[in-house]
Order: C-alpha cells, then structure tokens, then sequence
C-alpha cells in the first residue's frame, strides 16, 4: 500500500493563538491525524480550556501552554516543556494574532490620520515580532534537528488593501469604520518573514511557508455579512473548518517540496 503523504502521526506540531478560532481547529485536526499538539496562548487556565476544546482537551496528545510570543523567556521556557515532553517539535503555525473587528472600539478603527500609535505598536509587537521570535526560539531548534515546517498565518489583507467599502454601512449609520493600517502592515510582514527563512533555512531542511486566508464567519452582524460576501467570489465567508486541510498539507511531506510560497485560500478575494 502506497504511503499517505498527507499523514502527520507522531508529528509535533506548535500552535500559537491555539485557542482562538482557528488556532483550535488546526489543534484538533491534527491531533485527530495522530499529531501531539502543543497549544500556545496568551491566557490558559482550566476554565477557558475546556471552554475552547471540551472533552477533547484531556486527550494525551494536545499540552496547553500560557505563552506571551512577544517575550522570548516565556516561548523558550514553553519550547523546553515541550522537548521534555515529545521532544523537538516538527512543525510550527504562527497563528496568535491581534485584528481590529468592526465592533472594536471607535479609536481603534478611526481614520488613518488619527490612528493611535499604541495601537500600531500592540498590533505589530504579537503579529509581526511574535512571529520572529517563535522562529528564533522553535524554528531555530527544529534546524539544529534538521527539520521541520514552519506555516505562517497570513491573511488577504497582506496581499492586497482592505476594500474599505464593504465597511461603508457602518458610515451609513453614522459610525465610520476603517480597516486599520496595522493588520495589513504586520501581516504584509510575514510574507517576507518567510521568504528569508526559507532561503536562509532551505540547507537545515526547515520549510517556511505562508497560508493566506480570508474572513471566518463568527456570527457576524448580517449587515456585514452583506456587505463581505458581496465581495466574495464564492460568496460567502469561510468555515472555520475549511483551512484544516492546507495546513495539514504543510505538516506532511505531501509539500515536502514547498518552500518560501505564498498559498491563498480566499474563496477567490484576491481573483478580482
């Protein structure tokens, strides 16, 4: 019987942000797979937890961690629970990130003439250096092994200007909103993140690539949910689910040949 190249058992795989969203559907897909997941988040205690992950969270091969990603003590006390634990981790997802969601407060979302500097810098300080760090401290130590596969989690609006329009009911209410400036910058940033460290890891067999993704829906209001799908191709938002799939590909060696890409799952955004 042929190998199934999509197969992740006995992999170690880091999720930062691993109990957001996203962060907890990649951790269950691929415990599921056979993986052993290390779940990162800035707060985890027992309650928020089972919250996130219920039953599923006493399984033996997710370990949940409270990581800051922008102080690198407290990725590199994490990192040495994890090698304790399952050893030198093979893959790692940058997912923590913080955005700007249209109910975020006013100042948040303002013009970009006003946009609060401290906003900028809280934004770039987890999306943009926390990234870094986590590819010093764990990519670093996957390429003393050898190996490894680093996923980036990026977003459209690194690739593209966020279509203010699909904001403009917000306006018509009398409640301006703009996509603020540091979401697009910082995940513009991870783009070249990974093409350094592909290049500059391609010769320790450290793969480094960036997964593009478009909105999730998370009941969102249905006049934004209008105003977003409109702008969608496929017309609709993704499931939260639906992104399993890429970065499952990216762990295995079915990409055991890509490096340095930039993979868009949009439900064609980025086509027009």
């Amino acid at each position: 019987m042929a190998p199934d190249l999509f197969c992740v058992e006995d992999r170690t795989v880091v999720v930062t942000g691993g109990l957001g969203q996203l962060g907890r559907q990649f951790s269950l897909a691929l415990v599921e797979g056979g993986a052993r997941v290390a779940v990162l988040d800035v707060l985890v205690n027992e309650q928020q937890v089972f919250a996130r992950f219920g039953e599923a969270c006493r399984h033996d091969n997710l370990l949940f961690l409270p990581v800051n990603v922008a102080h690198r003590p407290s990725i590199e006390a994490a990192l040495l629970q994890v090698v304790n634990r399952w050893g030198v981790p093979h893959a790692l997802i940058n997912n923590a990130a913080l955005d700007s969601p249209p109910d975020a407060p006013a100042e948040e979302n303002g013009p970009f003439e006003t946009y609060p500097d401290s906003s900028w810098d809280k934004v770039m300080e987890i999306n943009a250096k926390g990234a870094f760090l986590c590819c010093q401290v764990i990519g670093g130590r996957m390429a003393e092994a050898g190996r490894g596969s680093i996923i980036n989690i990026g977003s459209i609006y690194g690739l593209v200007s966020p279509d203010q329009r699909i904001y403009r009911y917000r306006h018509d209410a009398g409640a301006p909103f703009f996509k603020p400036v540091s979401y697009s910058v910082s995940k513009s940033a991870l783009l070249s993140l990974t093409r350094y460290l592909a290049t500059y890891w391609a010769a320790r067999n450290v793969r480094v690539n960036t997964l593009v993704f478009a909105g999730v829906y998370n009941n969102q209001s249905e006049e934004f949910l209008a105003s977003y799908c409109s702008r969608v191709p496929l017309g609709r938002m993704a499931r939260a689910d639906e992104y399993n799939g890429a970065v499952v590909f990216l762990v295995s060696d079915a990409s055991s040949y890509m490096t340095g890409s930039t993979m868009v799952m949009d439900g064609g955004w980025t086509a027009w």
